[in-house]
């Protein structure tokens, strides 16, 4: 419950926030990249970090304080609302707090799943927990669209705000102990941590590719995210509860995902289904640029499209997911999560700036669909790399630092 509440308070604000830039503040396409791109700086910035440290904190503590965190954050923006000084300046400082939250969250959430559950069991428990985040990809883009067309900036950034409290309560009600690695006296220095994360990621072949295709995703999903939450109310001239409803049909495609992750990977291979998935969910993208306003498919055709991005997208992050835990040992769970977020993520904010750019200079369509050209380099990455030919069983935990398996 706590977790489908955070990612509902975090997938109503990743509306909310452009949108308020969009539709109430005006924001053109330069200062719409710059809004998503400091919101993804944090991923740069902190990731790391946030990996050494999760690996020697309990991952319950780290998702009670973030999501503490962002309570203020969002609450900080309602009140600056209430003031009349809700303007971009705000907005920025906002999206900067949240994002860095979230990076902790994500790593500690992730990391959560191996201490609370064995094995052979991660694929399952991963589909649960991505069922739980399909959810909030269902209510939370329409709800944050219904929230900046029917009612005012202050309440759209509070209900945000309420929906991370909900997750501080009931995470901090969790009693299952969890296991935690064993530590010595005196823990290495964190940047000793980070090290050993970074050389055990590079040091793994399957790990080196996710990294690679995450990186090719993520910086052309953001650039086409840029492009295509203007594309949807200027080009296409849906409003504000349209552009979220139509968001929204990722969560059903995400919660098929969720189920099909559970059963796919066992019966086809995970290899097979990491590449088949990726090319379903990123090529579908290329079909946007040919939609027009006055079509009478216009509103079904970017409902299929979501669909479909959210089946296959979640397909990649379940299997991709499961593999990476599988061959970490616990106490690197958090350093591996960490630094496969910040190869993937990290390059994140330069494709927002390139999505305002693109949509800026080249107009929208022709913007949107070079961007999500792009988003085919992924799937052709991992075609090329060992996760293509990762089997049916799930491989085996490498040794950790000092030749230790710790699964």
């Amino acid at each position: 419950m706590g977790q489908t509440a955070s990612q509902l308070g975090e997938h109503t604000g990743l509306v909310v926030l452009p949108l308020l830039a969009v539709l109430t503040l005006g924001a053109g396409a330069g200062q719409l990249g710059v809004l998503r791109a400091v919101g993804q700086t944090p991923v740069l910035l902190l990731s790391l970090l946030a990996g050494a440290w999760v690996d020697r904190w309990r991952a319950r503590t780290v998702m009670v304080l973030t999501d503490a965190g962002r309570v203020l954050a969002l609450g900080a923006a309602a009140l600056a609302g209430l003031l009349g000084l809700l303007g971009l300046p705000v907005l920025y400082a906002v999206a900067f707090a949240v994002g860095a939250l979230s990076v902790f969250f994500d790593v500690a959430y992730q990391a959560s799943v191996v201490r609370l559950v064995e094995r052979d069991q991660l694929v399952r428990g991963n589909s649960a927990l991505e069922g739980s985040r399909s959810a909030a990809q269902i209510g939370g883009p329409a709800l944050g669209g219904a929230l900046v067309s029917l009612l005012s900036a202050p309440v759209a950034a509070a209900c945000g705000a309420l929906f991370f409290a909900c997750s501080v309560l009931s995470v901090g009600r969790i009693r299952r102990t969890e296991s935690l690695p064993e530590s010595s006296e005196r823990p290495p220095r964190v940047w000793r941590r980070i090290r050993e994360g970074l050389r055990f990621v590079a040091g793994d072949a399957r790990l080196r590719s996710v990294c690679l295709a995450s990186a090719a995703f993520q910086f052309s999903w953001a650039a086409v995210m840029t492009v295509y939450l203007l594309f949807l109310p200027r080009e296409l001239h849906l409003s504000g509860t349209a552009v979220g409803l139509t968001l929204a049909a990722t969560g059903p495609g995400a919660l098929l995902g969720s189920v099909l992750a559970a059963r796919l990977p066992r019966r086809f291979g995970h290899g097979v289904v990491l590449v088949s998935a990726a090319v379903a969910a990123d090529g579908v993208f290329l079909g946007v640029p040919a939609l027009h306003a006055s079509s009478a498919v216009t509103v079904p055709a970017l409902l299929a499209v979501n669909f479909v991005f959210g089946a296959g997208g979640q397909l990649v992050n379940v299997t991709v997911m499961a593999v990476r835990q599988a061959v970490t040992p616990d106490g690197m769970q958090g350093r591996a999560a960490a630094t496969i977020t910040f190869a993937g993520l990290g390059a994140a904010p330069l494709g927002s700036l390139l999505g305002g750019y693109l949509a800026q200079e080249w107009g929208l369509r022709t913007g949107l669909l070079v961007a999500a050209t792009g988003m085919m380099l992924s799937p052709v990455l991992m075609a090329v790399s060992p996760l293509a030919r990762l089997g049916r069983a799930l491989p085996a935990a490498r040794p950790g630092p000092g030749g230790r398996c710790e699964a």
